[in-house]
């Protein structure tokens, strides 16, 4: 029996994963989107992530909802998280709604994400301190 097209990918590329939504996803599949993806962070130690609207007319609330949850998951897990690829009559209608993503951040397309994702590890890279070379506390 063919199970039909994927609704959704996530591929790894590097310490990176890209999450492609193909089509509208009921909210049960939203759910199971999330729920695979933040398992996949901790499989793999992905450091971003990268979740890919361009497919989507159309972000319900729940929807919109769940991937602010998904990048705040992500964080908790140690992971960057930005939304690619909204399409304009998508972003249009999410602000007449008063759906933004929050502080997730987002970017125009998938070059663009990876651009963040790049300049956010570059980031947490500067910030981080130097090893420790450990201390005798006696």
């Amino acid at each position: 029996m063919n199970a039909g097209p994927a609704l959704v990918s996530i591929l790894r590329q590097g310490s990176c994963l890209i999450a492609s939504i193909h089509t509208a996803l009921d909210d049960s599949q939203m759910v199971r989107f999330q729920q695979d993806l933040i398992a996949q962070i901790g499989q793999h130690r992905s450091r971003g992530v990268i979740i890919d609207v361009a497919a989507l007319d159309v972000l319900d609330s729940f929807g919109s909802k769940t991937l602010r949850n998904i990048a705040e998951m992500a964080r908790l897990r140690g992971a960057t998280a930005v939304i690619v690829g909204t399409q304009p009559d998508v972003a249009f209608a999410m602000a007449e709604l008063g759906m933004g993503t929050g502080s997730v951040p987002t970017a125009l397309d998938f070059e663009e994400g990876l651009a963040y994702l790049a300049r956010a590890e570059d980031g947490r890279s500067a910030a981080s301190p130097e090893p420790s070379t450990g201390r005798n506390w006696g």
